[in-house]
């Protein structure tokens, strides 16, 4: 019996502390958060640029390599 009321006092314990995740109202699209908005296409293009450029040097030490240049 104590064990079940210790059961049943931690779970309204965990209730009460433990908050929704979830947030009350929805975000409008017709008005974009542009700082998010722009760090995910900054990071995006960060992320092409390096791709670009460890291509190249792939590419490079490939000729280099292999004796075509």
């Amino acid at each position: 019996m104590l064990l079940g009321r210790l059961l049943l006092r931690t779970s309204t314990v965990n209730k009460m502390v433990s908050r929704n995740n979830y947030t009350a109202f929805k975000s409008d699209p017709s008005k974009p958060n542009m700082l998010r908005v722009g760090l995910a296409f900054g990071s995006t293009a960060v992320l092409w640029a390096l791709l670009f450029k460890q291509h190249s040097t792939d590419v490079h030490e490939y000729k280099t390599r292999n004796g075509l240049e």
